[in-house]
């Protein structure tokens, strides 16, 4: 299925009933194609609001939700920014439109690979991509601007607030279950951080150390 003028209708009213509303967000949701990041059985519910499973255990997550955390992250274009949990690709590359340098890490070195492939496809050349363990962010590139965490911590991790820029902005999703999770955005103050709850959301966990694949 193709990235079609019904589907790109349909798909941007339902971002825009979840509450996204600034047109920078909408704008470049609009011309990165999920569909490219999905492959085999689920590639026809590319453009559907809802999250897909990809290989190595993890997911694509809906389209709101990337919209939502991208809109909370307030990315400028000369801003550097860190995603832990790269998975599919599909977040890297929204950011990638919205900053001037994005670092993305994944602990499976099969999603790095296939995400770098569309990455090159789409000619992102802004986006640098590692197999690391994301708990520990990127010491040698800190500090950043901005950081995006896709999976759930228990509670936001010490390396990444510490590679956060003052004035610097983390959303990261926090939460001791898969059930009960919310989206916490922090802000980096001369005097310390500040953090604002914005809503509930479900995502796999943030496990330490590299995949077995």
């Amino acid at each position: 299925m193709n990235f079609d003028a019904d589907a790109k209708m349909q798909f941007l009213f339902a971002l825009r009933s979840k509450g996204v509303t600034d047109k920078k967000i909408l704008s470049v949701m609009e011309r990165v194609d999920r569909g490219d990041f999905i492959q085999g059985y689920f590639t026809d519910r590319a453009y559907e609001d809802m999250p897909l499973p990809i290989a190595c255990g993890q997911t694509i997550s809906q389209p709101s939700v990337v919209a939502l955390m991208t809109q909370a992250l307030q990315v400028g274009p000369r801003d550097k920014v860190l995603e832990v949990g790269t998975g599919s690709g599909y977040q890297a590359a929204i950011l990638a439109l919205l900053a001037r340098r994005v670092y993305t890490v994944d602990r499976h070195r099969r999603l790095i690979r296939a995400a770098s492939k569309v990455f090159d496809k789409m000619e992102l050349s802004n986006i640098t991509a590692f197999t690391a363990d994301g708990s520990f962010g990127l010491p040698d590139q800190a500090p950043f601007d901005r950081i995006i965490v896709t999976a759930a911590a228990e509670d936001p991790p010490g390396p990444l607030l510490a590679q956060l820029k003052i004035g610097g902005i983390m959303v990261v999703p926090v939460g001791q279950s898969d059930t009960v999770q919310h989206l916490i955005r922090v802000t980096r103050h001369e005097d310390g951080f500040e953090y604002d709850e914005l809503r509930p959301v479900r995502f796999v966990p943030l496990v330490e150390g590299l995949g077995k694949d």
